[in-house]
């Protein structure tokens, strides 16, 4: 994902392999001996080191794919995610596009016309398993193409000991329950008077600023975009929050010492296991950091500015298939990545949530296991707000968000003028 959670894999180096065997990274022709079909798959890896890669999930399933359909052969070329959306990029450049690629956006590469759509590649029923948000989220035009893969939301950590410390919560609480940005910003003076070095983290830093930025703006009753879909960076509610975080939280010294747009989303997560921030938006990642590190944390909803309820974020990253003139095989091959089985052996291994109903269910039904502590970022998903990954203008203004975002907060900085630039700007590049 643009901003996403994943770590990156260890090596930069792509990991190939078949259906059968590991092979070399040449290019395939579509047909190959005794008149099998080969599919090529560009993937990313999810691991962090070489012995949890992505790879071996997808030997897997390639294999398993093969058994059940001896005449399409599947070869899987695994890149980090540092390199995987460049290396699909070159590759259709070169006129050489893979059948399917499971990378972090696909608008530019359906607004070219050069995807297949759902409908002409998925089975009736798992078109219609994909949850609503996400599916909505893969649609151009009201055409569907992106897939989405895994998903999460995002939710804010809280330490305990050190709420419970500077008595925002009481020691033998079982919870805490901010509603409202009030509720946050006294919590913060309270940490701030304990020594606390930051209250409340605030990366703006460009790793994941515009993360960051959509949270605080669902939060506040804005958003990127309206509910017709165009754009709405510059509205009054997302020049409101951005006033909040700049008065109440930079203004008053609840953010620690590092400037928030100069602070990025894993130095954040760092400090935090480290027992250094009190609160700070995270996502499913960060439960396994704070776990090693010992430290003992809660998870609430992103508190609202009026204490109303409003969607969560979510984030999603994306399948689609190239028209490479294998769309019969392109189909099958998705309608088995798509089985329950499938989606819940990956999910699983990354502690990530589903893209799919059926997904989803599991589980919320699971009594024990790693998605036991996944329930509370599955409960927002239904409702949740993506990037507008549908537009093809996304990629440059997320950028234009991470450079520009951390000026709105600095002391004398200029919210609506900064919105107004970025929106501008992102208008020109998606004209209506």
């Amino acid at each position: 994902m643009k901003g996403r959670y994943l770590s990156l894999a260890a090596s930069g180096a792509a990991l190939c392999l078949t259906a059968v065997t590991l092979t070399g990274c040449g290019a395939v022709d579509g047909l190959t001996g005794d008149n099998e079909v080969t599919l090529r798959v560009v993937a990313a890896d999810y691991g962090d080191n070489p012995q949890n890669s992505s790879a071996a999930y997808w030997k897997e399933l390639a294999d398993g794919f093969h058994k059940d359909h001896p005449g399409i052969k599947v070869e899987v070329n695994v890149f980090s995610w540092s390199e995987v959306d460049a290396k699909v990029a070159e590759m259709v450049k070169a006129g050489k596009a893979p059948d399917i690629a499971q990378i972090g956006a696909y608008a530019d590469y359906a607004a070219a016309g050069k995807l297949y759509s759902t409908a002409e590649l998925l089975s009736v029923k798992t078109e219609a398993d994909f949850l609503a948000p996400l599916a909505d989220a893969g649609k151009v035009k009201q055409t569907q193409y992106g897939m989405p893969f895994v998903s999460s939301t995002r939710l804010l950590f809280y330490n305990e000991k050190l709420l419970a410390d500077a008595s925002v919560i009481a020691k033998d609480a079982k919870g805490w329950q901010p509603k409202s940005w009030a509720d946050l910003e006294a919590a913060a003076k309270k940490l701030k008077g304990a020594g606390v070095p930051t209250p409340f983290a605030l990366p703006l830093g460009r790793e994941e600023a515009q993360a960051e930025t959509m949270m605080w703006m669902l939060a506040g009753g804005g958003g990127y975009t309206d509910n017709e879909e165009s754009y709405s960076i510059d509205s009054a509610d997302n020049a409101r929050t951005l006033e909040f975080l700049r008065d109440k939280m930079v203004g008053q010294g609840l953010t620690g010492p590092v400037e928030p747009g100069k602070l990025d989303r894993q130095a954040a997560f760092e400090a935090f296991t480290k027992g250094e921030v009190g609160m700070l938006n995270g996502h499913p990642t960060l439960m396994k950091q704070a776990e090693a590190k010992g430290v003992k944390y809660g998870m609430v909803a992103l508190p609202t500015s009026d204490g109303s309820q409003q969607p969560a974020m979510g984030v999603a990253d994306w399948v689609m298939a190239f028209k490479n003139g294998h769309r019969a095989e392109s189909g099958k091959f998705l309608d088995y990545l798509y089985q329950p089985k499938n989606v819940t052996a990956f999910t699983d291994k990354y502690d990530l949530l589903p893209a799919t109903t059926t997904g989803y269910q599991a589980k919320q039904a699971a009594t024990s296991g790693p998605a036991l502590r996944l329930k509370p970022f599955l409960t927002a998903l239904p409702s949740s707000r993506l990037y507008p990954v549908g537009k093809k203008s996304w990629a440059g203004v997320s950028e234009d968000i991470k450079q520009n975002i951390g000026k709105t907060v600095q002391p004398g900085g200029q919210p609506a003028k900064v919105l107004e630039d970025i929106a501008t700007a992102a208008r020109a590049a998606d004209p209506r």
